[in-house]
């Protein structure tokens, strides 16, 4: 039975945080810069449980920190929909150019 190895893993993380970096730079909807966060932190995650299993001294921190990190996650996108949805009730826009200002 042949394992995965480390570089396979990285390799995926970076290529996970790579494209929600340039989703969260370049796009204009907030909707998908939220999204594009969720990606980076499934790409530490990624790393963390992948250093777990094959660092030096394997244990299961890796998979601890991996679910704290999964708990501030869905706080985040908890808190970034609630935010998202106020600012559309009053600005009809989820436009992040158009979110420049706190008052209307």
């Amino acid at each position: 039975m042949s394992s995965v190895p480390l570089s396979a893993y990285l390799v995926t993380a970076l290529l996970l945080f790579c494209m929600g970096l340039y989703g969260a730079l370049t796009k204009r909807n907030a909707v998908i810069v939220l999204i594009s966060i969720e990606l980076m932190l499934n790409a530490v995650n990624l790393n963390l449980v992948a250093f777990a299993k094959y660092g030096v001294g394997a244990s299961i921190r890796g998979q601890v920190f991996s679910l704290f990190t999964i708990t501030v996650a869905a706080a985040e996108a908890a808190v970034g929909l609630a935010i998202l949805i106020a600012l559309y009730r009053n600005r009809a826009t989820v436009n992040v150019d158009e979110m420049n200002t706190l008052k209307k």
